[in-house]
């Protein structure tokens, strides 16, 4: 008999250990954000000597059809060689792309938003390390109806320099799905409306185009950010528009 519970509760054990060595597989791979890119992204204003930040986005997110929800990892990173020093990235949604919230980050008022925006969020980076990256969970909606658009500027930690700017950048698909329970989004694609006809000027009440970074374009960044976020007597957010910043080597 006691040979036998032996055997019982070995055999347990082993099930229950296989058991959460795939319930923790599946968590570890559900929180992976595919391939990433830097598509839309441009440096600006020049960093500190050894300094090199760039920021990231997923290649595709996935937009939940009944509930509008996704999930999008902003990756920011210090390519260079010396440590970055306080900094902050700024989490923008634009049109159909709205903000709700980002891990870690302060929401920036409505009145501090950058024209044409309808959410944001600050992040406040005490110091990136040379050769490290950090990471945050955005969680949006996208309303399929409308093109969407996100931005991820690189700031010093007053905003009055914005060292990188990714965007507005769009997510979008050539052939929305209304019927599949999710709808894939690519990101540098402008997204074709899913019920034909839709009106997308409707987005932009200012009539205003909206600047976008890329190899061809002027880059116009963010400037300082709201006295509510991370420091009082800041002047708010705008769009300034500023010459190309300096190649990289």
């Amino acid at each position: 008999m006691s040979s036998r519970r032996m055997t019982i509760a070995t055999g347990s054990l082993l099930t229950a250990s296989f058991s959460a060595v795939m319930i923790f597989s599946f968590s570890a791979g559900a929180d992976d954000p595919g391939p990433m890119s830097d598509k839309g992204g441009k440096a600006v204003d020049g960093a500190p000597a050894g300094v090199k930040l760039t920021t990231s986005l997923p290649e595709k997110i996935d937009v939940d059809n009944s509930s509008q929800k996704t999930a999008i990892t902003a990756t920011v990173k210090n390519g260079g060689t010396k440590d970055s020093g306080e900094i902050r990235l700024l989490v923008v949604g634009f049109d159909g792309l709205s903000v709700k919230s980002v891990e870690g980050c302060a929401e920036i008022a409505e009145k501090d938003l950058p024209e044409g925006s309808n959410s944001g969020y600050a992040c406040a980076i005490d110091n990136l390390a040379a050769g490290k990256s950090k990471s945050y969970a955005v969680d949006a909606t996208f309303d399929l109806k409308k093109e969407g658009k996100i931005c991820l500027p690189v700031q010093d930690a007053d905003g009055k320099k914005t060292f990188w700017q990714q965007g507005p950048v769009p997510f979008g698909a050539n052939n929305p799905s209304p019927n599949a329970p999710a709808t894939p989004l690519l990101l540098g694609t402008d997204n074709s409306p899913v019920t034909p006809g839709s009106d997308k000027a409707g987005n932009d009440a200012g009539g205003e185009e909206l600047p976008r970074t890329g190899p061809a374009d002027q880059v116009l960044p963010l400037g300082a950010v709201g006295a509510a976020l991370l420091s009082a007597g800041a002047v708010g957010l705008w769009w300034t528009q500023r010459r190309p910043g300096r190649s990289e080597a």
